[in-house]
């Protein structure tokens, strides 16, 4: 009797609901009929696109795509305002982005979302935090929460309005559940008004849909029950049958813990029913997935398996390998895209340093003529000479920084270099490979007795072979991107136990067949001397990884430098051990290489110092494994001594890094 009575009630409210919101879209519906400028068009479409956003997404991209024609019209005529053009373009790429999400179709969204963000860089007015929020949203519909907190802080730092922040506030902690920090959510969510409206007469539901789930989470069933609840009134008060939709997934998990199938599959029902006729392909995945289970509680194993079957068609809908690809291939070209705007910027600085040089030293020049001119009078002249010296310290100073700034814009050309070789590689052999395969189709339609299969098998391993050059050359275009990006970012994994002899060895092997793999007539002898004894330790396995990998391939590459001078007698080594020392670990690669001068010992760990070649090393190596050890509390020196005079071939040098965990 209860739900019947609910039932009817939510009926009533969503028929109250739809009629408010059917009359704001008739209005807007008029007034895009009726206007005549471009200009009151685009507001209407605005405004009709921000109605249906989270209710009805392909209405919002069809007027979104409608709107973004009239802007390109409005952007040829000879007295547009550019600053306007590029507001109101921001805006509709913003929302064909959170639509699109809404779908899950992530790749677009992701495209519109880069594209809302590079626009944002060409406005000159106005608060961007609505425009940061969209992209938040974005982010956090696809799954990505991380990338969504960093926005939605960035809207907090700009946004001053004590409301507007309490919904980035929410919006804070729903991204902190979605990381799985809780503790961190309650702080945010629990700042945020219970009555909180995002605009007059619509309270937010999605505050207390998130309490709901950290309740639950925590056993407070009861508490759970309330808080979802009552999301579901400002849902529907709201008109966000989204928010509604997964309220009511909410109830039904709440009802499961409870042992109350039967009410935990009516509301389950009611969601998919909603997420289905509003096209939202994540709470679908969500009640699909949630039946499955309740079915197969309840023994009906037919009505379990039809809506597994439902859920895994969904999954592989949102989350197929060629959408996680499209995703990657936009956020690499705009990190490539940013990287290039960071090297215009450092070469316009170095420029503005030479400028400011030069003007300093003819300051000097001409302070320097008048206190020639002026030598009689002897006392004043030594003052005069003390104070050009000062100055002359100065210009010195700037001259290096300034060096320093150039030496950085040659590093950075250098590895644009450096990418651009594998991506030719890349397009070059991807080109043979088809004209490979085409030869070898053309091959295969022949009747059996015209067939070379011989032929056919070398074609395959040549079609082979190109492909493991593109996937040698992609990942070494992607290591040489990282590197960059990577020095100055703190890691968001997480410390996991480890077998430190495991990962030693394993990225010991990866180094050499690496450098093997470039270099054919490369050898070393490879010692290793690993302590049993050791028991897994608690670090981040990836990154400690980096750090190895960066020191074996600086071993390898000091032995083979040595070796191309062809010393008598020379065999290039390369030792690895580990050792428990107390209660740490002592993890050794040593190398009989040429060795560390003395006076360059000191520098090594500082970024971008390198004795390689400008192409062959970025000097950011040794300065990332240095921070990388140190953020694990450990330490990271360097042990290296010359050889003998005694010793003609080399054998007493050695350099040995020394890592303690």
């Amino acid at each position: 009797m209860k739900l019947i009575l609910s039932l009817l009630l939510t009926i009533l409210v969503i028929t109250e609901c739809l009629s408010q919101n059917r009359g704001k879209v008739d209005s807007m519906q008029k007034t895009l009929l009726h206007a005549t400028g471009d200009s009151t068009k685009i507001k209407a479409i605005l405004r009709l696109a921000e109605l249906y956003v989270y209710t009805n997404p392909d209405s919002c991209l069809m007027y979104t795509s409608l709107g973004l024609s009239l802007v390109k019209n409005a952007s040829s005529q000879p007295n547009h305002d550019p600053d306007k053009f590029a507001i109101n373009e921001a805006r509709l790429n913003a929302l064909s982005a959170v639509a699109l999400s809404e779908q899950r179709n992530d790749s677009l969204a992701v495209k519109y979302a880069l594209k809302t963000v590079r626009l944002m860089e060409n406005i000159h007015s106005g608060s961007p935090t609505r425009l940061i929020e969209n992209i938040a949203e974005v982010y956090q519909n696809i799954g990505e929460p991380g990338i969504a907190l960093d926005y939605f802080r960035k809207a907090v730092q700009i946004e001053k309005g004590l409301n507007v922040k309490q919904i980035w506030i929410a919006n804070l902690g729903s991204c902190f559940y979605d990381l799985h920090q809780f503790d961190s959510a309650l702080f945010y969510l629990n700042q945020v008004d219970s009555n909180l409206n995002m605009s007059p007469n619509q309270p937010w539901p999605m505050p207390h849909y998130y309490l709901g789930l950290i309740n639950l989470a925590n056993g407070e069933k009861e508490n759970a029950l309330r808080q979802f609840r009552t999301a579901i009134q400002f849902g529907l008060k709201s008109r966000l049958p989204q928010d509604i939709c997964q309220a009511y997934i909410g109830i039904a998990k709440t009802f499961q813990a409870l042992g109350k199938t039967d009410s935990a599959a009516w509301y389950v029902e009611k969601a998919l029913s909603q997420a289905n006729e509003s096209s939202f392909p994540n709470q679908s995945l969500d009640a699909s997935n949630l039946l499955a289970d309740l079915y197969e509680s309840k023994h009906q194993f037919d009505s379990a398996f039809k809506y597994q079957k439902i859920a895994n068609t969904l999954k592989d809908s949102i989350y197929s390998k060629e959408k996680i690809k499209q995703v990657q291939n936009f956020s690499f070209n705009e990190k490539l895209r940013q990287q290039e705007i960071t090297e215009e910027q450092t070469a316009y600085k170095t420029k503005l340093g030479f400028y400011a040089f030069g003007f300093g030293l003819a300051v000097v020049l001409l302070f320097l003529f008048i206190v020639v001119r002026n030598s009689r009078q002897k006392h004043k002249a030594n003052l005069a000479l003390e104070k050009t010296l000062a100055t002359l310290r100065s210009t010195q100073a700037q001259l290096i920084q300034s060096e320093k700034m150039a030496s950085l814009g040659e590093l950075t050309a250098g590895i644009a270099h450096e990418i651009q070789n594998p991506l030719n590689f890349v397009n070059n052999f991807s080109e043979l490979n088809r004209e490979l395969i085409e030869e070898l189709n053309a091959e295969r339609i022949k009747f059996n007795a015209d067939r070379d299969e011989q032929l056919e098998t070398e074609l395959l391993n040549d079609i082979k072979t190109n492909e493991e050059k593109i996937n040698y050359h992609g990942k070494r275009a992607d290591a040489i991107v990282k590197g960059m990006l990577q020095h100055s970012r703190k890691s968001t994994s997480h410390k996991e136990p480890t077998n430190i002899n495991a990962l030693a060895d394993e990225y010991l092997r990866l180094a050499y067949h690496g450098l093997r793999a470039k270099d054919k007539e490369f050898n070393a002898t490879i010692k290793t001397d690993f302590d049993e004894g050791i028991s897994s330790i608690n670090i981040i396995p990836e990154d400690i990884g980096r750090v190895l990998l960066n020191l074996y391939t600086n071993a390898f590459y000091a032995v083979d430098e040595k070796k191309k001078q062809q010393p008598e007698g020379y065999e290039p080594t390369v030792s690895v051990s580990t050792k428990k020392v107390g209660d740490k670990v002592e993890i050794r690669v040593a190398d009989n290489g040429n060795g560390i001068p003395q006076n360059i010992v000191d520098k090594i760990f500082q970024p971008f110092f390198t004795t390689k070649p400008t192409g062959q090393g970025t000097g950011l190596g040794l300065s990332l494994a240095y921070d990388i050890v140190k953020a694990h509390g450990g330490e990271l020196k360097v042990d290296t001594r010359k050889a003998r005079p005694d010793d003609p071939v080399g054998r007493g040098e050695e350099t040995t890094f020394i890592i303690t965990l």
